[in-house]
């Protein structure tokens, strides 16, 4: 669920995330309490609820300490863990977590959007970095060939293409929520139903979400080849 950045020295890569750890910690674990341990022989439903989010959420503390700094999506995701599971407790009514689910993904559609009238352009951090891309050898390129003007242009395009996967996970999260989360809070059934909900995320909501992104970040290395004349091994960072 969640992404580190890393301090990188000129001596060290940043260590690669695990994604078997990944999938075990932010979705199978959690799943699997949710859905088999909540019953009143177990954990009970809101022991169950506490322990299930345990695991995302130490596993997102843990990379925020290793990044050295706080990372915002990082920080992101462990705060919509914290809202789940403070809802859940609290027993609200579960529309306010599919609001919650349709909100952070939509808000940062729009924090995309927006940063493109800043000098901060969001897709900057998530795609156009120094960690994927030797963006000073673009930026030299550009400049010999005088297209900085167009690269820009592709940039912003690159941004609505980012921010419309973000859309998308917003639209899924909330009809997933509303379709899943049927049963009262506080009930082993509604666990399960938020179980349900943990492990159809993934193939539900990230994996539409990531191809995007995925073909996003195609578009911007073939534009950048187009406009730099440099080879993709020219460009890109080596792992």
């Amino acid at each position: 669920m969640t992404e580190t950045d890393q301090t990188i020295s000129t001596t060290e890569r940043p260590k690669k995330e695990s994604l078997l750890a990944n999938l075990l910690l932010n979705i199978v674990i959690p799943t699997v309490i949710l859905t088999k341990l909540s019953g009143d022989q177990w954990l009970g439903t809101k022991l169950a609820i506490v322990v299930a989010l345990a695991f995302p959420l130490i596993y997102g503390g843990r990379d925020l300490l290793q990044s050295g700094r706080v990372n915002f999506f990082s920080a992101l995701g462990i705060i919509s863990i914290t809202l789940t599971g403070g809802m859940s407790l609290l027993e609200l009514d579960a529309k306010y977590i599919a609001i919650k689910e349709a909100a952070i993904p939509g808000l940062l559609g729009a924090a995309t959007v927006v940063s493109l009238y800043t000098r901060w352009p969001l897709v900057k951090t998530l795609l156009y970095n120094d960690r994927i891309l030797n963006t000073a050898k673009i930026a030299q390129a550009l400049a010999q060939k005088g297209n900085e003007g167009l690269f820009e242009r592709t940039l912003a395009l690159a941004s609505w293409m980012v921010a419309s996967s973000f859309f998308l996970s917003s639209t899924l999260n909330y009809i997933l929520a509303k379709v899943l989360l049927q049963s009262p809070p506080g009930t082993e059934a509604f666990n399960e139903e938020l179980g349900k909900m943990t492990a159809l995320s993934f193939p539900v909501i990230a994996l539409p979400a990531t191809l995007i992104l995925m073909l996003t970040l195609f578009f911007l290395f073939r534009r950048i080849g187009k406009l730099t004349g440099l080879k993709l091994e020219e460009v890109v960072v080596a792992q």
